[in-house]
Formats: C-alpha cells, structure tokens, sequence
C-alpha cells in the first residue's frame, strides 16, 4: 500500500543528503589539487577529464570507467550548462584557470562536483516517486499527489494546489517543481 509517510521521509532534505550529497562531496574532497591553475587548453582539459572520471567512478559507477573523450566531452557540456546562465562558458573558465582568477581550476571542480550531485538528486527524486505513487492505481495515484502538494504546499514553484489530479496523469511537472524548490531553499546544493 503506498504511503505519503514513505514518499515524504524518501524526499527529506536530510535523507537525500545522506544517501547523496554526502558522497559527492567526498568525492570533489577527494580529488587531489596540486595548483589552481593551468598552463594549457590541454592540461585544463586533461585535469576536467581526470575529475570527472574520478567522480562518476566514486559516486555514479562505483568503480565503473569511463573513457577520457566522454568525461571530457560531459565535463565540457556541465560547464557549458552552468557557466553560460553567469555569462560565461568553457572557454572563458579556461581563462580564469590559466590566470588564477574567480577561483581558477578550484571553482571549476566545484561547478562540476555540484552538476554531477544535482543530477544524482534528480534520479534518486524521480525513483522515489516512481517508487511511491503507484502508476497502475489511479485513486492511490491521485490521493498521493493531492496528499504531497498539500504537505509541500508554497515550496513546490509554479504548482496549481487545487487541481492535483492534473498532476497525477503525468508527475513530471511535479518532480520538476520539487527539484526547484529543494535547490532554492536547501542546504544539499550549497558550495563547499
């Protein structure tokens, strides 16, 4: 039988916490930094590739490998993504690591340690619903979307509270809502 009890104590700030945020940031702690700067475009790509293997192996793989292209390909994409919403990009991170400046090499390593454990909170969020509000069940379905909206209430952004079987059909919006919520108010997604 599913609960709202299950589903809410799954998506506690502190258990994703523990059952993620924590090993990521272990993960970027881990990752040996000798100097917060680069002498090349191919050292600077050669150290994201580095770090992005290390941290997928020690938190999304577990041991797994991944190839130096598509960890440097991921890692470029990550910074892509982040960077370009504070007007920046790949490139211009390249040169704030070669002069040593807004943090250099440091800051680039945490933009990618927060990408990679945002997208971890994302999997873990969308398997705890999955999990927790039955698909095959449209009463428990809709009666665990209603009960999770009132419970989350003003911290679910743009969510229409008085039409919950809206988003029982498809929890998508939902979960997206969720997420934003939780990176707005919560201590999972703050820098180290």
């Amino acid at each position: 039988m599913p609960s709202i009890r299950a589903l809410l104590s799954d998506l506690d700030e502190r258990t994703i916490a523990r059952r993620i945020g924590v090993a990521h940031d272990e993960a970027r702690m881990s990752f040996p930094l000798r100097t917060s700067t680069v002498r090349s475009f191919d050292e600077y790509t050669a150290v994201i590739a580095e770090y992005v293997r290390h941290h997928y192996g020690r938190c999304v793989s577990r041991g797994g490998h991944m190839s130096r292209s598509e960890a440097a390909g991921r890692g470029k994409n990550m910074l892509n993504q982040e960077l370009r919403r504070q007007g920046g990009d790949f490139v211009s991170a390249y040169r704030d690591c070669e002069e040593g400046v807004n943090g250099g090499l440091r800051h680039v390593l945490d933009i990618l340690c927060e990408s990679i454990k945002a997208e971890g909170i994302e999997y873990y969020t969308r398997d705890a619903f999955d999990r927790h509000i039955p698909p095959h069940d449209w009463r428990a379905r809709k009666d665990m979307v209603g009960q999770f909206i009132g419970h989350c209430g003003v911290a679910l952004p743009g969510i229409d509270r008085s039409d919950p079987a809206r988003y029982a059909r498809d929890v998508e919006e939902l979960i997206r809502a969720f997420l934003r919520g939780l990176r707005q108010t919560s201590s999972i997604f703050r820098r180290l």
